[in-house]
C-alpha cells in the first residue's frame, strides 16, 4: 500500500546499512536496487513488499536494534570500508554479530568514544544539527593557553565562515609549553575542535573524546567495545532534545 512506503535511505539506515547520509551517497552511486531496478534519490519502498539490495546483497528484514560504544584508537578512520586500504573501525568490531555503522565521526588522529548502531532513527537523533548533544573531549594543546584564548574558545570562533556555538572550557593541566583542556561542544562540525584551536593559535597534540551526553568512555581499553545499556540509550535520546548552558573556567 502506498501509505506504507518510507524513504529508501531511512529504510536502509533502519536496517543497519549505514547512516542516512551515507545511504544517500550509495543510492547516488547506483549501487542500490529496488526489486532489481537501480534506485534513485527520492525513491520510497514498502518494507513489507519490496526487495532492496546493496551491491547485490539483499537487506535483511526484522533486524533487532543494537547499540555499542567503541574506544577508537589513533590511526583508524571512522568508516566501515576504505578503498585506500587504511585501517578503519570495521576491523575493530568484526566480532559484533550485527551489521552496525558509526554514529558521527572521529578523525584519523583522534581517539576515544565512538557510538555504533543499526538504528537509523537513533543515529539521526544524535547527529542532526538541531540536537546539540554535548560531546566532551580531553585536548592537549601547544603552546600554553592564555585566558584570552580560553574565553575566545568558550564564546565561539569563526571556522569555515561560520561561528561555532559557545563551548564549555576547563583547564585540567598546564605545564611549560603544553596545556590539557576539557572542551565540551554542542555541535558536530568536521574536525571542529582542531579548527577551533587553530583559530586561536593553538596546535592540538592529542584529542580524545571521553563522553557523549552523560555516557562516559570510562575504563574501556583502546580498540575494545561493549554494548550500551538500555539506560544509556535512553539518556542519549533525552540529551538529543536538550540544550545546556555554557561557561568557561580558567
Amino acid at each position: 500500500m502506498a501509505d506504507e512506503k518510507i524513504r529508501l535511505q531511512k529504510f536502509m539506515a533502519d536496517h543497519g546499512v549505514a547512516s542516512r547520509r551515507k545511504c544517500e551517497d550509495m543510492i547516488a552511486a547506483g549501487t542500490v536496487r529496488i526489486n532489481g531496478r537501480i534506485a534513485t534519490i527520492g525513491d520510497k519502498v514498502n518494507p513489507h513488499a519490496d526487495t532492496v539490495t546493496v551491491q547485490g546483497e539483499a537487506i535483511r528484514q526484522n533486524v533487532q536494534n543494537v547499540y555499542y560504544m567503541l574506544h577508537k584508537p589513533r590511526g583508524y578512520i571512522t568508516t566501515m570500508h576504505d578503498e585506500k586500504g587504511r585501517k578503519c573501525v570495521a576491523q575493530l568490531i568484526e566480532e559484533i554479530p550485527e551489521r552496525v555503522y558509526p554514529v558521527g565521526r572521529l578523525d584519523r588522529e583522534s581517539e576515544g568514544l565512538l557510538l555504533l548502531t543499526n538504528d537509523g532513527d537513533f543515529a539521526n537523533a544524535l547527529t542532526h544539527p538541531s540536537s546539540h548533544v554535548p560531546k566532551t573531549y580531553r585536548v592537549t594543546v601547544r603552546p600554553a593557553v592564555t585566558g584570552g584564548q580560553v574565553s575566545a574558545l568558550a564564546d565561539g570562533v569563526e571556522i569555515d565562515g561560520r561561528k561555532t556555538l559557545p563551548a564549555d572550557i576547563r583547564v585540567l593541566e598546564s605545564d611549560g609549553g603544553r596545556t590539557v583542556l576539557e572542551i565540551v561542544i554542542y555541535e558536530g562540525r568536521n574536525r571542529q575542535i582542531r579548527k577551533m584551536c587553530e583559530a586561536v593559535g593553538l596546535t592540538v597534540a592529542r584529542l580524545k573524546r571521553t563522553r557523549i551526553g552523560s555516557v562516559k568512555l570510562g575504563m574501556l581499553k583502546a580498540g575494545a567495545w561493549r554494548p550500551l545499556s538500555a539506560a544509556e540509550v535512553r539518556t542519549l535520546l533525552q540529551a538529543a532534545g536538550k540544550r545546556k548552558e555554557h561557561h568557561a573556567v580558567l
